[in-house]
Formats: C-alpha cells, sequence, structure tokens
C-alpha cells in the first residue's frame, strides 16, 4: 500500500492541475483571444546542457510544447538561416529531428484532419537537405485544405529573405510601374500572407534573450505585442502563457483601434 499511495496522490494532483488548467482556459477564452501568436523557441540548448541532456534532446522537448497551445494561427521559428552556421553534427541532429516531427505529422494524418490544422512550412526550404524537404512538401499537401487552424513552421527562415523576396514579387507584377508599390502590395506577397497567416497579434520570445533575430520583422513593426521571458522553451507552460494572454486581452479592452481583436461573445 505504501508503494501505491505516492502515484495515486500524483494521480490526484494531476487531475485537479488538468481541471484547473481547462477552467482558467475557459474563462481566457470568454474574452478576446489572439488570431495569430508566434514564438521564438529558444533556450533549447541552455535547456539541454542544464539538464545534462544531449541539445537534440533539449529541442525535442521543445517540439512537444507546442500541443499545449490552442490558437488559430501559431508560428514557430524552429530553424534560422543563421543557424546553418552551427556544428555541422549540432546542424545535421536538428535536421534529423525535423524529419522525424513531420513523419509524425504525416504519420498522425487522422488528428490533423479532425483538427482541421493546416501545416506550411515557411522560408527557403530549398535550403534544406532533400529528404527533409520531400516530407515537408508531404506534410503540407495532406493537409492543405484544412481550414480550422494553421501552424506555421518556419525553417530555414529569415524576415529579411521573406521581404526580399517580396518586393521582388512586387516588382515582377508592377506591369512596368514601380511607382504603384507601395506597403500593402509588398505585404500581400509576403510569404506568411501568401499562406493565409492573419495579422501578428502577439510575439513570444523564450529564454530571457531580448532581440527579434531577424524573426518577422515586417509584422511585428506595427499593432503587435512583444514578450520576452526568462523561461526555457521546453519549460514553457500555461504559468508563462496566461499572463501574457491577460495582458493582451487588457490592452483590446483599452484600445479603440479597430485593428485589434473583439471581445468574444
Amino acid at each position: 500500500m505504501a508503494t501505491t499511495a505516492p502515484a495515486f496522490f500524483w494521480s490526484i494532483v494531476d487531475w485537479i492541475y488538468g481541471l484547473l488548467t481547462q477552467i482558467i482556459l475557459s474563462i481566457l477564452a470568454a474574452g478576446p483571444m489572439p488570431k495569430h501568436i508566434c514564438f521564438v523557441m529558444d533556450g533549447n540548448r541552455r535547456y539541454a546542457r542544464s539538464h545534462a541532456k544531449r541539445v537534440q534532446e533539449g529541442h525535442t522537448q521543445g517540439f512537444y510544447a507546442l500541443h499545449r497551445l490552442n490558437i488559430r494561427c501559431v508560428s514557430v521559428y524552429a530553424f534560422a538561416i543563421e543557424n546553418f552556421k552551427r556544428p555541422e553534427e549540432e546542424v545535421t541532429a536538428l535536421m534529423d529531428l525535423a524529419k522525424t516531427k513531420l513523419i509524425e505529422m504525416t504519420q498522425k494524418g487522422a488528428l490533423l484532419d479532425r483538427n482541421g490544422v493546416r501545416v506550411n512550412i515557411i522560408g527557403r526550404r530549398e535550403m534544406l537537405p532533400h529528404d527533409v524537404q520531400e516530407v515537408a512538401k508531404r506534410v503540407e499537401d495532406m493537409t492543405r485544405h484544412h481550414t480550422n487552424a494553421i501552424l506555421n513552421i518556419c525553417m530555414p527562415y529569415a524576415s529579411r529573405h521573406e521581404m526580399t523576396d517580396a518586393i521582388d514579387e512586387a516588382i515582377r507584377r508592377c506591369d512596368g510601374s514601380p511607382e504603384d508599390i507601395d506597403e500593402d502590395e509588398i505585404e500581400k506577397h509576403l510569404e506568411m500572407t501568401v499562406r493565409g497567416s492573419p495579422p501578428l497579434d502577439v510575439l513570444i520570445r523564450t529564454s530571457g534573450t531580448y532581440r527579434l533575430s531577424d524573426y518577422m520583422l515586417w509584422q511585428a513593426c506595427e499593432n503587435t505585442q512583444l514578450h520576452f521571458t526568462s523561461t526555457y522553451w521546453p519549460d514553457f507552460g500555461l504559468r508563462d502563457f496566461v499572463p501574457i494572454l491577460l495582458a493582451f486581452q487588457k490592452r483590446v479592452w483599452a484600445s479603440p483601434s479597430p485593428s485589434l481583436p473583439s471581445p468574444s461573445l
């Protein structure tokens, strides 16, 4: 009996925590919610080192943290173009991890169908290994018709590249009248926009780093709430997320701006 009592106790604790989580989320859902949140998933390497784990294991737990979210559109900075400058062993491990996670998505087609999640791979995908490109295309093809939610996996990505590509496309379509190209025209050709992402409401960077690192610079320049938390990405959870949502709701209620989401009724 003594050996089973602790297990029973923790099962009760888990049940209470799960119930409280659902109650808190239900209360929050009664107010205005962001339509688009993006994450700079930072701190995986430091988390792995502090917990005596391999770097790729730290990244793996970071991926699992995504399942805690329930937002209409979520964008994650999974791999920056600059990350190709890291040690070859780490880059290879991250590419293997990306392939593994994408394969897992293809094996959960029914779950993606049931939740209506469309997966977009955003960035210079031609820089990815060919086997990763193939799996990425497979995931996109199998979720292309979904309309309930969007998950943008940005890899390999750099905001300057996205803006450059959008300007190039705007020039290509301007019919010889470049003077007609304005901010709206450029934004229309950003890959995020083309893939159906709504305007960015909240940007969150974990691990206590205070910079954007060339991530969604265009999207974050207006009406985007920026949050920098000291929590490492694999540890990021409800206790970190709730204050951010509350701050967003307070901002919406205090602002008459029509560009911000309206409170849910």
